[in-house]
């Protein structure tokens, strides 16, 4: 779900510079920034590595993917997914941006505040959740560092691209998993359950994942807008080919939460084939298209039309998929 996070922070920000009025390349920039900050809270499934290597070390009862997620289960979600952490954290990354004169002691703030936030996990709760936040926090640190030195963003910006980042992420994980811990290290009132999308766990899947796509179309349509780019001009017709993935819903088992890795890899398959695989050309057709839609429709490089046909194709894959499982499955 990272890149999905990374992804809505990103549509974010860069289209709130765009509103602002921001020039096209820093409104690209700052978006970047902000999605990098957005896949930062997910660091801590590093620590169900420790998961592994107690596997290892027994006799295996556990498979390896249960063992991961037996080891994250307790600090995944937790501590880096909290609003109060994010929002403390988000200025001391803007600090640790600072360049020139007053980078050294503005260096030392944001560490001094970083640092206290790691020791207030030991103290308050457990040396796993002080490491975890020490990852949240190197982590942080490594991206300001590296927006300081390679981009010309103001520290006030970079520390807004971080809280819209660290501040969007945890929305994301509403319908997929457990909820996050809001308010860490306080009680958090509300949610104890992830949101049911559908009481029947294959379409609640779907319409998971169709949020996702959605999430996916909202970023390529903010890089089309700044980019000054046609978004139907890079959508090539093999993406219609997407439509013969809805007898899947026929021939293979049903997906779920828990079981979902058939589904979204060949879901995704479909689309990365539509997007690069390019069919027979027919010169007569091509130019007829080519006279209908040169008044409204600019030309795109290849990168974007292999993402945007990809894209379409997952689009229409899905669509099919759940009106097969509709008809035919569930009826």
């Amino acid at each position: 779900m990272f890149v999905g996070h990374a992804l809505l922070a990103f549509a974010i920000a860069a289209l709130a510079a765009d509103w602002r009025g921001w020039e096209r390349r820093p409104a690209l920039t700052v978006g970047i920034v902000a999605g990098a900050f957005a896949a930062i809270p997910d660091v801590d499934v590093a620590y169900a590595l420790v998961g592994l290597l107690e596997w290892y070390a027994a006799d295996g009862a556990l498979e390896p993917t249960a063992a991961f997620w037996d080891a994250s289960r307790g600090v995944h979600r937790s501590v880096t997914h909290s609003v109060v952490v994010g929002a403390l954290a988000a200025p001391a990354f803007g600090l640790l941006a600072v360049r020139g004169r007053s980078a050294r002691f503005a260096t030392v703030a944001g560490v001094a505040l970083l640092g206290s936030l790691v020791a207030s996990a030991f103290v308050w709760h457990s040396p796993v959740v002080a490491f975890v936040m020490g990852l949240f926090a190197v982590s942080g640190v490594l991206v300001a560092r590296g927006v300081a030195r390679f981009s010309s963003l103001a520290p006030t910006t970079v520390a807004l691209a971080a809280l819209v980042g660290l501040l969007s992420h945890p929305w994301g994980d509403l319908v997929t998993g457990s909820p996050p811990d809001w308010l860490f290290p306080f009680a958090a009132p509300g949610l104890d359950s992830r949101v049911v999308l559908h009481p029947d766990p294959t379409l609640h899947l779907l319409a998971a994942f169709a949020i996702e796509l959605a999430v996916v179309w909202l970023a390529v349509l903010a890089y089309c807008r700044l980019a000054d780019r046609g978004v139907l001009d890079g959508i090539d017709r093999r993406a219609g080919v997407g439509a013969a993935y809805g007898a899947v819903a026929l021939a293979a088992t049903p997906p779920t939460l828990e079981v979902s890795y058939h589904f979204v890899f060949s879901i995704l398959g479909v689309g990365l084939l539509c997007g690069v695989v390019r069919g027979p050309s027919t010169p007569e057709f091509d130019d007829l298209l080519s006279r209908r839609l040169r008044s409204y429709r600019p030309s795109s490089s290849g990168t974007l039309e292999v993402a945007l046909t990809a894209l379409t194709a997952v689009t229409v894959a899905l669509a099919a998929y759940v009106i097969v499982y509709r008809l035919a499955v569930v009826a």
